[in-house]
C-alpha cells in the first residue's frame, strides 16, 4: 500500500469513527469556529488541570479533513502538558503552511502526519487547521480563566 492511501485510510477513520465527539459539560473554555470559505464549523471544550490537557471534547460539521482533523488532535494532545501541545501544535502548523515542503515529524504528530498530502492545496488547509486554532483559542481563554 502506497503512503498517500494509507494516510488517506487514517484520514477517513478518523472521520467515520471520531475520537472525543460529545461536547464535555466541564470545561475551562469553549470556542465555535467557522472556516469561512467553506463552512466547516467546530465547537470545541477544553479542560486543562495542572498544567496538563486532560479534555478535550468537540462537536462540528464538515468535510472529511476537517473533522478528521480535529479527532486526530484530541488523540494527540489528551494527557500533555500545555508546552507540549503547544509544540504538536506548532510542528501541525508548519507542516500545513510548508506547501508541501515540510514532510513533518512523525515521532511529533504521529497520524496528524497523514496531512502532509494536504498543506499541497491551499484551499484544504483551512479545514486541517481549523480545529488546531480553535484549540489554541481555548486554551489561551483556559489559561486565563485559570489565572
Amino acid at each position: 500500500m502506497e503512503l498517500d492511501n494509507l494516510y488517506q485510510e487514517v484520514i477517513l477513520d478518523h472521520y467515520k469513527r471520531p475520537q472525543n465527539k460529545k461536547l464535555a459539560t466541564i470545561f475551562d473554555a469553549q470556542v465555535h469556529h467557522v472556516n469561512p470559505s467553506c463552512g466547516d464549523e467546530i465547537d470545541l471544550n477544553l479542560l486543562i488541570k495542572n498544567e496538563v490537557v486532560t479534555s478535550i471534547t468537540w462537536d462540528g460539521v464538515g468535510c472529511s479533513i476537517s473533522q478528521a482533523s480535529v479527532s486526530i488532535l484530541t488523540d494527540l494532545l489528551i494527557g500533555k502538558s500545555i508546552t507540549e501541545a503547544y509544540a504538536i501544535h506548532d510542528n501541525f502548523v508548519t507542516l500545513m503552511q510548508s506547501k508541501g515542503a515540510f514532510s513533518g515529524d512523525e515521532s511529533v504528530l504521529e497520524d496528524a502526519i497523514a496531512f502532509a498530502g494536504v498543506s499541497k492545496y491551499p484551499a484544504r488547509i483551512k479545514c486541517a487547521l481549523l480545529g488546531w486554532m480553535a484549540f489554541k483559542d481555548a486554551s489561551v481563554q483556559a489559561q486565563a480563566n485559570l489565572n
